[in-house]
């Protein structure tokens, strides 16, 4: 089940980075706004967290989504390794 988990969440890698570098840029977007609220208007803080949230999230998927395709690489080639040695004819 967990197998099947991580390759259907790294199943397509391109999009997986595109959705973190979305939650990357609305994260930054929020922490921006929440630096100026310091600095001028208070209010700003409250739209920074609002978009800090989400970005934070969107960027955990997207992230996680990458992580998942290079450990199902890993899981492939040691899935491969192991059909190596499964396969010798005893002498």
């Amino acid at each position: 089940m967990f197998k099947e988990w991580i390759f259907r969440l790294g199943s397509n890698p391109k999009q997986s980075l595109k959705r973190f570098l979305i939650g990357l840029a609305v994260f930054t977007g929020g922490a921006f706004l929440i630096g100026l609220g310091y600095v001028y208007w208070p209010l700003l803080q409250v739209f920074g967290l609002i978009l800090l949230i989400p970005g934070g999230l969107i960027a955990a998927w997207g992230y996680s989504g990458v992580f998942a395709n290079r450990f199902a690489q890993v899981l492939n080639q040691k899935q491969y390794r192991a059909s190596l040695f499964d396969n010798e004819d005893p002498k």
